[in-house]
C-alpha cells in the first residue's frame, strides 16, 4: 500500500493585496476520529469570512468544533476491519458530504447497507450510522460535513 502525502494549498490575499497562495504545505494526521482523518480545512461561521490569513491547527479537532456554525473539509481514512468487532455506531448533528476517492466501504445503516466504491457519494443527513471496510486495503473518502439540526428522536443503535 502506497503511503499518501496530502499537501494543501490555500489561497488569499498577499500583503499588498493581491490574490496570493497564502498556505502550501503537508497536512498532518488530526488527533481524533482514531488518528486516520487530516482536516484541510475548517471554518468558524457562515458566510465565511475570507479575509485575513489566519490558520487553525489542523492536527486537532472535533465535531464539537462546529457548536458555533462554519464547516469541516477532511480526508477520512477507512482501514481495514478484518472482522474486529462491530461497527462504531452513531450520528452527528451535521450533514456530510461524502465522496469516496480509493477502495470500498459499506456504509450501515439500522435497516440496511451499501457498499461504497471509488467515484460514489453519499449525502448523509444525520441518521445513525456505522461504517466497515469488509477490504483488504485502506478506503479513503473526502468529506465536507456542515452543522445542521438534530433529525429524529432514535439517536442509538
Amino acid at each position: 500500500m502506497t503511503k499518501i502525502s496530502y499537501r494543501r494549498v490555500v489561497t488569499g490575499l498577499g500583503d499588498d493585496g493581491q490574490s496570493a497562495i497564502v498556505i502550501d504545505g503537508q497536512v498532518p494526521e488530526a488527533n481524533g476520529m482514531g488518528g486516520r482523518s487530516r482536516v484541510i480545512w475548517r471554518t468558524e461561521s457562515v458566510p465565511v469570512d475570507n479575509s485575513g490569513t489566519r490558520e487553525f491547527d489542523p492536527g486537532s479537532f472535533g465535531l464539537e468544533d462546529l457548536s458555533g456554525g462554519g464547516s469541516i473539509f477532511m480526508i477520512q481514512t477507512f482501514p481495514p476491519n478484518h472482522g474486529d468487532g462491530e461497527p462504531f455506531w452513531h450520528a452527528t448533528d451535521s450533514i456530510d458530504y461524502i465522496t469516496l476517492v480509493s477502495g470500498e466501504v459499506v456504509f450501515v445503516t439500522q435497516t440496511g447497507e451499501t457498499t461504497l466504491r471509488a467515484g460514489d457519494v453519499i449525502v448523509d443527513r444525520g441518521i445513525v450510522h456505522a461504517w466497515r471496510n469488509d477490504s483488504d486495503e485502506d478506503a479513503i473518502a473526502a468529506i465536507v460535513i456542515v452543522p445542521a439540526k438534530p433529525v429524529g428522536d432514535g439517536r442509538t443503535h
